[in-house]
């Protein structure tokens, strides 16, 4: 990676960190909501594993 997209991504590293915990916890609300009897651990697993099948998915797209 060239040194400006670096220094640019370090700008926004934090951006990006709140960015993704709030798309987790969406999901973690929307759970909570839907699933009366739920197990929060097993519930964090499952949308942090569908979070990262998103991402590779994305990066496919975008890197081919």
């Amino acid at each position: 990676m060239a040194i400006i997209e670096q220094m640019e991504l370090i700008r926004h590293r934090s951006d990006i960190i709140t960015d993704v915990k709030a798309l987790v916890d969406k999901y973690r609300k929307i759970f909570g909501f839907d699933v009366p009897e739920l197990d929060e651990n097993v519930a964090d697993k499952l949308i942090l594993v569908e979070v990262h099948n998103a991402l590779e998915d994305i990066e496919k797209k975008l890197l081919g």
